[in-house]
């Protein structure tokens, strides 16, 4: 078994000690083992149980603790990547309205435009009509 190269890793050969939690959970997985019943009145060596839970943390708690950085730092990406679509949407929403608004001011430009020209063609109209009334011959007056 390599319990013996076990004992030379330990946590003092890395840079991280163990937290809190996964030393709860070392102790809860020992006491686990303390509690079950014996099988086959097998029994377990308390010292190798607390041996073997430190070689086991040694060699996975940097991969995890790693793997838990880069989580939070892609959560972290995450989140600045959402608030900058958030505001491109907005900027979006925004250009959007102002294109909608200066379509409708050119509607409304160009309809006051048009009925413009409709008065004044209606005027003009208005205008040759009169001219044409004082044009017609007036029968005089009889005294």
């Amino acid at each position: 078994m390599e319990v013996e190269g076990m004992e030379d890793e330990g946590p003092s050969s890395h840079s991280e000690l163990p937290h809190s939690d996964d030393l709860q959970l070392a102790q809860q997985v020992s006491a686990c083992l303390e509690a079950s019943d014996p099988v086959e009145n097998v029994f377990v060596n308390k010292e190798a149980v607390d041996k073997l839970t430190e070689g086991l943390l040694s060699h996975y708690l940097p991969d995890l603790q790693n793997s838990k950085q880069a989580l939070q730092e892609l959560t972290q990406n995450q989140l600045i990547l959402l608030d900058t679509l958030d505001q491109e949407v907005t900027k979006f929403r925004e250009c959007n309205a102002l294109l909608d608004l200066n379509s409708l001011k050119r509607a409304l430009k160009l309809q006051q435009l048009k009925q413009k020209e409709a008065l004044e063609k209606e005027q003009q109209r208005e205008k040759e009509l009169e001219r044409e009334r004082q044009l017609i011959a007036k029968p005089a007056k009889r005294a």
